[in-house]
């Protein structure tokens, strides 16, 4: 039987690139080779890529308004199912409040009363030029072709103050940082048709194939923004029967309508995949009863007002933003060629967990290169993940 350590690199590099990121993080200390290969970019950029690539993390940043003391960050591996704390952010210079912090792929963002960026291990803050147009709850895309070392960040929709009040008429302008440039460039806003609700807490997106989609939960218009033309498309409405609201959701290889609907036995919430050229929807899963009502301790009738979904790769989470239940969530892996999809629940997150005013999701990729070396000379890391398993 030959032995483990006389094994080609490559074969090595093979073997090790199926393990979870909390393994090879482990698997890194073994040897000298082992974490020269595990820790190198290419391994991290190519070798591991699709696969992690298809099982994208579940970020939860709960926000506490009076006390940062009791701001709590997670970060769930749907590989090794387990939930990790992490250190919060500094907030010497950035102190999130709950209408202007918001994470997207790979980051955490703030965006007044200056935009700011931090990846999401990283303890730096970098602060951009300021947007044209301040804002608060605004929707928010990261777009990265991997050609730079910052990715474009565009901005949508929003609201902003007017001396202590909000200002719901203004329709503001879409803004997209230029890395190449370090400024704002800006676009036609949102259609008029989202007015009465512009801003992320009734408006969902998904950045799909260089469009930017934007999606009325509860009234659910969509219209899409090209990234290339820079024209938002004619706006449409996208309701299946029954739904009461929904999310869109931007999967590997389509787009995904998420939501809850009054059907004949009962509500039930249903996944759809759209067409992007008709925007025509077909069924593609339901979430089994039990799992759904796991989610809920109450028969309230509003009960499922609470329910949030994100996703990205090839899952879709859906948890429960009430504190009561610790944050109860679910998954969704819709199959890479069949499409067929196999629903689980996610391990509850252990104790202590603090009530929050405010709870940030979202869901990303996450670079082994990053956590073991860090991408930046200059970043410091975020610290150590804390494993934590009931």
């Amino acid at each position: 039987m030959t032995e483990f350590s006389n094994l080609t690199t490559d074969l090595t590099e093979l073997i090790l690139s199926y393990l979870p990121i909390p393994t090879l993080i482990r698997a890194s200390t073994v040897c000298k080779l082992w974490y020269a290969i595990v820790s190198s970019l290419s391994f991290s950029s190519t070798t591991t890529k699709a696969h992690h690539h298809r099982n994208p993390w579940f970020f939860l940043y709960g926000l506490h308004n009076t006390s940062s003391k009791n701001n709590q960050s997670f970060a769930f591996d749907p590989v090794s199912n387990l939930w990790f704390r992490l250190p919060v952010l500094p907030t010497r210079h950035h102190q999130p409040t709950s209408s202007c912090f918001l994470g997207a792929d790979g980051f955490f963002l703030t965006t007044a009363p200056n935009f700011a960026y931090s990846r999401i291990l990283k303890r730096a803050w970098r602060v951009t030029p300021p947007l044209r147009f301040s804002r608060i709850n605004p929707l928010l895309g990261v777009s990265d072709d991997g050609s730079r070392r910052v990715p474009r960040f565009i901005v949508v929709g929003g609201v902003r103050f007017i001396g202590n009040l909000v200002d719901i008429e203004d329709r503001l302008a879409v803004e997209i940082y230029n890395p190449d440039s370090d400024s704002w460039d800006l676009f036609p806003p949102l259609p008029a048709d989202f007015r009465s609700g512009n801003s992320s807490q009734s408006l969902s997106s998904a950045l799909f194939r260089g469009r930017f989609y934007v999606f009325g939960i509860y009234s659910c218009f969509l219209s899409s923004f090209d990234l290339a033309q820079h024209v938002w498309s004619e706006v449409q409405t996208l309701r299946p029967p029954g739904v009461v609201f929904s999310f869109l959701i931007a999967c590997q290889d389509r787009l995904v309508l998420a939501g809850i609907c009054n059907a004949p036995v009962g509500p039930s919430f249903n996944l759809w995949r759209i067409d992007e050229k008709t925007m025509e929807f077909s069924e593609i899963a339901i979430m089994p009863q039990d799992l759904l009502y796991s989610l809920f301790d109450s028969d309230e009738d509003d009960k499922f007002a609470s329910l949030k979904c994100v996703g990205l790769g090839n899952l879709i989470y859906v948890f429960n933003e009430e504190y009561h239940k610790k944050y109860p969530a679910c998954v969704c892996e819709i199959g890479d060629e069949s499409g067929e999809c196999s629903w689980r629940r996610v391990p509850q997150l252990p104790s202590p967990v603090n009530k929050f005013h405010q709870v940030i999701s979202f869901c990303s990729t996450v670079s082994l290169h990053n956590i073991l070396r860090g991408e930046e000379e200059d970043d410091e890391d975020v610290g150590p993940m804390q494993a934590m398993e009931d």
